[in-house]
């Protein structure tokens, strides 16, 4: 990404937050056979508090396109982001930006074994179907479950780097940010709460 140190995210807590909260990624790869991007969901392994890992699945032949496991990839997590008019800034700025949360993850995907897939493909689904009233479960059908399982491959990405930014109206006063957040929360043109709620986050 640009070099912005004002907007710069340098903190392994809050790309956790950002991944977990954002947990579509996409898998950007630069294979002999030339670039290749497809987009699964992830979720976080429990580490110590200055490392990040995440597992996800591919579907096949996806590994084989990426070329899965033979060179480092890039993860893109992309959190709330949306339009800002200078509309609603103080008369004579004119110039429109785009608040954004965002990072890149870089790993070398370590390939799991037929068995630790499937135990990851079953915490994928056990995280998303939790708020469900009667949430489904790989377990309620083992066998079709796991005949459908072959058709992906499990991946671990244990991140070795990361260049995240924050870009949330930093650089207005307090005044121009909360006529932002005002405008993002409950204006007509550009509605965006959730980028309205990361804004009130950061300022506090």
């Amino acid at each position: 990404m640009r070099p912005t140190p004002s907007f710069v995210l340098s903190d392994v807590g809050e790309v956790k937050r950002l991944i977990r909260e954002n947990p579509w990624a996409t898998i950007v790869s630069s294979p002999a056979g030339g670039l290749v991007a497809s987009h699964y969901p992830v979720i976080l392994e429990e580490t110590a508090d200055d490392a990040i890992s995440l597992v996800s699945h591919v579907g096949r032949p996806d590994e084989q396109l990426h070329e899965l496991g033979d060179h480092e990839v890039l993860l893109i997590v992309q959190g709330p982001h949306g339009y800002i008019s200078p509309g609603w800034y103080p008369s004579g700025q004119i110039i429109p930006t785009w608040n954004h949360v965002t990072a890149h993850l870089y790993a070398t995907p370590e390939i799991l074994s037929d068995e630790e897939n499937f135990r990851v493909l079953g915490q994928l689904v056990d995280t998303f179907e939790r708020v469900m009233p009667e949430p489904s479960s790989l377990s309620l059908d083992l066998a079709a479950s796991r005949r459908v399982a072959r058709g992906t491959v499990g991946i671990r990405l244990a991140v070795t780097r990361f260049d995240a930014r924050l870009k949330l109206s930093q650089d207005k006063s307090a005044a121009v940010a909360e006529n932002i957040i005002q405008e993002l929360d409950h204006g007509e043109h550009y509605p965006n709460p959730a980028l309205a709620r990361e804004m009130r986050r950061v300022r506090r």
